[in-house]
């Protein structure tokens, strides 16, 4: 069973989460059998390029969301599941997904991706914006 470097990886996870800095993502990935920080950063694109064809990863992400009123941070957990991966490591996936959501609490809506298509910057937003809140964008049109 895999073993996750709770100390590492909390420390990843109170970056993204802490309002002073800029870091807005932070990635976990496999090490052998453990989970262990893959990077953190503030460039969505940097941790796109972390999920490749061949790996797994979790990542959390925080997105400023809102409209010209009231602007706030949204966070996600997301689970990327490259398409070489196989299926008894796919299988894992969940109950590893359990190590990382100890650590990993508060977001509002989770994601599975497989395809670097649909990791999409923009859709997440979209997404997390759906989640809650007033929008007073449609006022002011």
């Amino acid at each position: 069973m895999p073993q996750i470097d709770k100390d590492a990886c909390r420390a990843a996870y109170d970056q993204v989460r802490n309002d002073d800095t800029d870091t807005n993502w932070a990635a976990f990935k496999y090490e052998d059998d453990n989970i262990v920080p893959a990077g953190v950063g503030c460039d969505f694109e940097d941790f796109k390029n972390l999920c490749t064809d061949d790996c797994r990863i979790f990542g959390f992400l925080r997105v400023t969301t809102g409209d010209a009123m009231s602007k706030r941070a949204k966070f996600t957990f997301i689970t990327w599941m490259g398409k070489n991966i196989s299926g008894l490591k796919l299988g894992k996936i969940s109950t590893d997904k359990a190590l990382v959501k100890e650590i990993v609490q508060n977001f509002a809506k989770e994601f599975s991706f497989n395809d670097q298509k649909d990791l999409d910057e923009e859709y997440i937003r979209e997404e997390l914006k759906k989640t809650g809140g007033a929008n007073y964008d449609a006022q002011a049109e």
